[in-house]
């Protein structure tokens, strides 16, 4: 392979989104999990990831999960 030739890899990534336990406030979406989906949005973006899939568990947090 000469210099002048590159092999770009694709990065796919999930994000997941967790609910913090003091943040309940009310609103549909917490701003916690606003604000960590921007925060790891951008993390990605800056590392020329793609992102595949969000995953977000916003409402159950370790101490209301009831198992399926």
């Amino acid at each position: 392979m000469t210099k002048a030739q590159t092999i770009t890899k694709e990065i796919y990534v999930a994000i997941y989104l967790r609910l913090s336990r003091d943040d309940q406030n009310g609103n549909t979406e917490s701003m916690s999990i606003s604000n960590q989906r921007d925060m790891l949005m951008s993390y990605c973006e800056e590392r020329g990831w793609t992102i595949y899939d969000i995953y977000i568990d916003d409402g159950f947090t370790g101490t209301n999960f009831i198992g399926l």
